[in-house]
């Protein structure tokens, strides 16, 4: 199951949000999200497919937990688009500084 494929679905994300936040039940996920209680259930089988999720079994409930390792993965191939995004936001502030300079430069002469 492919990571971007689950995270690309906006139900699953804001599922997944609640799960960060604190470890959930089913049913706290139909509340927190409201969606349906067999919707919910068929994202969190994705989530556990993609391996985001873990299950912990506590007698009739079943407690569903974050697990961060896909989403390192995710990070670490986005970082080397993080630095060039970076870098073409400085752009523009860059040019900025560097008219003001000319600019102060233009007013003592």
């Amino acid at each position: 199951m492919n990571t971007f494929n689950a995270l690309a679905e906006p139900n699953r994300r804001r599922l997944l949000e609640a799960i960060r936040q604190e470890p959930c039940t089913v049913n706290m996920l139909v509340s927190k999200s409201g969606l349906s209680q067999p919707a919910v259930s068929k994202h969190l089988r994705y989530l556990r497919e993609a391996d985001l999720v873990t299950v912990k079994p506590d007698g009739q409930k079943r407690w569903y937990e974050l697990n961060p390792a896909p989403l390192k993965e995710i990070e670490a191939f986005l970082e080397p688009y993080r630095q060039l995004l970076s870098s073409r936001l400085d752009a523009p502030e860059q040019h900025l500084d560097s008219m003001k300079s000319t600019k102060t430069k233009e007013i003592d002469n």
